[in-house]
């Protein structure tokens, strides 16, 4: 961890004793011992503890751009706020993400500007485990309205999702339709086409086939789901880093 200086660049000659107990031992001391905690972990109790007290000012903000610093996510962030909402009340959980929204500017900067015309939705968390990397959903239609279900898909760089395969007995499938950046597409048994904006794929139903986004840029697709009969999805193994790096850009 950086040594910090701020108890003695502040109070250095108006408290130096509370200066020198502020910069060695916290910081010095106590945040050291990375064995017993980690900086991480650290950091999200420290800013629960400041919530809770209400101290809302610009030592929480220091805190949550440490936190940044080690590691926690805006997502986690929100989540960590959420959670304490209930414990440290409503007023203060407002107060602290009014900072956390400061600190993390730069990454909701960066999300809104991927997802094309459609925008990145929500992190894909409930299909987590069929990804490599992180993806990201906003549905455009509810599947309890029409038969046709149409999502914007976004990977991040690298992400793509396992090789997965559309079952139906009569119609099905799905069309993918680029608009943002660039990613594959592969069936099972034939070369990766390379997908830029503008581009459509019609996947027949009961093919395996897998998609994401090149290595070095983010991907947006809109996947429409044909209807059909009987239809299902089969989630197979993921697509390795090898299978992955032999693809040339």
């Amino acid at each position: 961890m950086e040594k910090q200086t701020a108890g003695r660049k502040q109070l250095g000659t108006f408290a130096p004793k509370f200066a020198e107990l502020n910069d060695d031992v916290l910081f010095g001391e106590v945040w050291s011992r990375e064995d017993k905690l980690s900086l991480r972990d650290r950091s999200l109790v420290t800013i629960c503890i400041f919530m809770g007290k209400g101290m809302v000012d610009s030592s929480l903000k220091y805190h949550l751009q440490n936190a940044k610093n080690n590691g926690i996510t805006k997502e986690e962030m929100a989540e960590i706020i959420t959670h304490a909402a209930f414990y440290a009340g409503w007023p203060n959980a407002w107060a602290v993400f009014n900072l956390a929204k400061e600190v993390y500017a730069e990454d909701i900067d960066k999300e809104e500007a991927h997802g094309g015309m459609f925008g990145l939705g929500e992190p894909n968390i409930a299909y987590a485990q069929y990804f490599v990397g992180n993806s990201y959903l906003k549905p455009l239609t509810n599947p309890k309205d029409t038969r046709v279900f149409i999502a914007n898909v976004t990977f991040e760089p690298s992400c793509r999702n396992n090789w997965h395969i559309h079952h139906s007995t009569s119609g099905g499938g799905q069309i993918l339709i680029c608009v943002d950046g660039e990613g594959w597409y592969q069936e099972e048994g034939k070369p990766a086409q390379s997908l830029k904006p503008g581009d459509v794929v019609t996947i027949p139903a009961n093919v395996k086939h897998w998609h994401g986004a090149k290595e070095n840029s983010w991907f947006s697709h809109l996947a429409v789901e044909v209807p059909g009969e009987n239809t299902s999805n089969e989630w197979c193994e993921k697509v390795t880093d090898e299978e992955y790096n032999n693809l040339s850009n």
